[in-house]
């Protein structure tokens, strides 16, 4: 099941910020940066239904490129946003893109383009969860589904299209989506993109825009090609960087158990309880009903734990989060919404009981600040639908799980 990088493969961090920096320094007088920061979502000047939408999804603190990104979009500035996966993008140019529609008229007025199918439709979800109080319509434009059905739901009207190149260029073509009123084009994983070969698409779509039209490049990394694009599209652009996270993986030792099946993950991690009592531990599941549920059988066992989750008010889980610090409760059962917010200097095992269903998130559950230099032990529960992950986690970190070894006591 173990998946490595060849030697030499292994991307290295410093060196790519270091041309980063080089190639923009002679861009200067193309770009200029943008450090406003607003830490709360409250300050943004955000429409009030736009508000409601980005609580009731569960965002409680903006991400930094979230803090940085939301306001210069939603004043319709070109922007460039830099920042890996996993950090809030999707948010933020969502954001951005239904603060500026006009409800009144149901025309299409954004353009967004992904690099793949999953990605594109993901977005639209994100788009429509956001704008659920303002009644946004969108749709997601992709290949591999019936060109019939698009050009129905198109004309019908909407007001966000969020796609694939192909596709959408299709839809341009047929005039199927009047491009008349779209006023913001995004580009999201606009490396990803370019590395796909959709290059000429994406000129091709734009040719078909009107020439007043705010665009906003998100990508993870900025090759010159992603570059030699924003010089052809944008007029004075804000450039966002976000640096990478602190958080790293090194010290943690990480295992798998192989659980065959879900129903066997309880027996599992009762089997392991002992083991965690001894240290604070953390456990992940993947949706809030799981957390209750877990919750109720390990109590039902007599072992003591305590959960935290997006449902719960944020005083209920202060308290929570003062108990597990203070050390009075040594096991806690959560989900990957408070991943992030979870930094307890002496958790030193984490529990997978679900995998995550984003690689990037495993960084956020298990990382660890790289200055602390502290030991950790992850021990993923997988099983057999959960293989894929497993392989897609370890490619994506260039890691090998190993398989847990029974004096799991002795490493903590």
């Amino acid at each position: 099941m173990a998946g490595s990088a060849p030697e030499g493969t292994q991307f290295d961090a410093r060196q790519f910020d270091q041309k980063l920096n080089e190639v923009l320094e002679g861009q200067d007088e193309f770009f200029t940066s943008y450090d406003e920061v607003h830490d709360s979502f409250d300050v943004m000047g955000l429409q009030e239904n736009l508000l409601r939408g980005i609580y009731a999804y569960g965002f409680e603190k903006p991400s930094a490129i979230q803090q940085r990104g939301i306001v210069p979009f939603c004043k319709g500035l070109d922007v460039i946003q830099q920042a890996q996966s996993g950090t809030g993008k999707t948010a933020t140019f969502c954001s951005g893109v239904l603060q500026q529609l006009d409800f009144a008229i149901v025309q299409c007025q954004a353009l967004v383009l992904a690099p793949t199918r999953e990605l594109a439709q993901q977005i639209e979800k994100v788009m429509r969860a956001l704008g659920d109080y303002l009644g946004v319509k969108g749709h997601a434009c992709v290949g591999g589904t019936s060109v019939r059905e698009d050009q129905r739901i198109l004309q019908a009207g909407v007001h966000v299209v969020v796609g694939t190149p192909g596709r959408v260029f299709d839809m341009l073509k047929r005039q199927s989506l009047r491009a008349d009123n779209i006023k913001m084009f995004v580009l999201d994983e606009a490396d990803e993109m370019l590395s796909r070969g959709f290059k000429d698409q994406i000129y091709d779509i734009f040719q078909l825009l009107p020439p007043k039209i705010q665009v906003g490049v998100f990508s993870a990394t900025m090759p010159p090609e992603a570059l030699e694009i924003t010089r052809k599209f944008m007029s004075k652009p804000v450039r966002i960087l976000v640096k990478r996270d602190e958080l790293t993986l090194e010290g943690i030792k990480q295992f798998y158990v192989n659980v065959e099946k879900e129903d066997w993950k309880l027996e599992t991690l009762c089997d392991l309880y002992e083991t965690l009592a001894i240290t604070q531990s953390v456990i992940f599941v993947n949706t809030r009903r799981k957390v209750d549920w877990l919750t109720d059988k390990m109590r039902g066992r007599d072992h003591t734990v305590s959960a935290t989750h997006g449902d719960m008010d944020q005083n209920t889980r202060d308290i929570i989060m003062r108990e597990f610090r203070s050390g009075s409760s040594r096991v806690l059962i959560t989900t990957d919404l408070l991943a992030r917010g979870i930094d307890v200097q002496q958790v030193s095992l984490v529990i997978n009981y679900d995998l995550p269903t984003q690689p990037e998130n495993y960084l956020h559950r298990i990382g660890r600040s790289g200055r602390f230099g502290r030991k950790g032990v992850a021990i993923n529960f997988v099983t057999k639908d959960d293989e894929r992950m497993l392989f897609d986690i370890q490619k994506f970190y260039n890691v090998v799980v190993e398989e847990l070894p029974s004096n799991v006591a002795d490493l903590l």
